[in-house]
């Protein structure tokens, strides 16, 4: 059986990423009533997915599998951030607040472009060490083997 103690959740990004959107459900709740089903469910959604997209791509086995679902982990971010703009000019939260969250989301993003360098590079290694053994002089045994005398 899986230990889910272990992988996605000892990751600094989904950390950070988590206490990311943590912040946010507490801005998102201070929000009109009338953006429950808009502005709310929005920006909520875009936060959750960020940690999301991080456990999911943990659970895949190829490396571009998993540096794709960074890569949407990291637009959620940038989606989320979106928002957040939108609520600040419809006057839902403050400079300050916005200001904050933009530097929580920079801290998730930037562990995300690391980890995604960190796995590409990994690929690289990884396809490198396939065309080296490729390479090497393997004896083969011949198809008219010599006989014994």
């Amino acid at each position: 059986m899986a230990d889910f103690k272990k992988g996605f959740r000892q990751s600094d990004a989904w950390k950070v990423s988590r206490e990311f959107w943590i912040f946010i459900s507490r801005i998102a709740k201070t929000f009109p009533f009338e953006e429950r089903y808009g502005l709310t469910s929005q920006i909520m959604r875009s936060s959750r997915s960020v940690t999301a997209n991080i456990a999911e791509g943990y659970g895949r086995f190829h490396f571009q599998e998993t540096i794709q679902f960074f890569r949407h982990a990291r637009g959620s971010l940038f989606e989320t951030i979106d928002h957040l703009i939108t609520a600040y000019d419809e006057k839902y939260l403050i400079q300050s607040v916005l200001e904050e969250a933009e530097a929580k989301a920079l801290s998730a993003v930037r562990l995300i472009n690391g980890y995604i360098r960190f796995l590409e590079k990994s690929k690289r290694n990884e396809n490198n060490e396939d065309l080296r053994q490729s390479y090497q002089h393997k004896p083969t045994q011949s198809q008219y083997p010599i006989p014994n005398t």
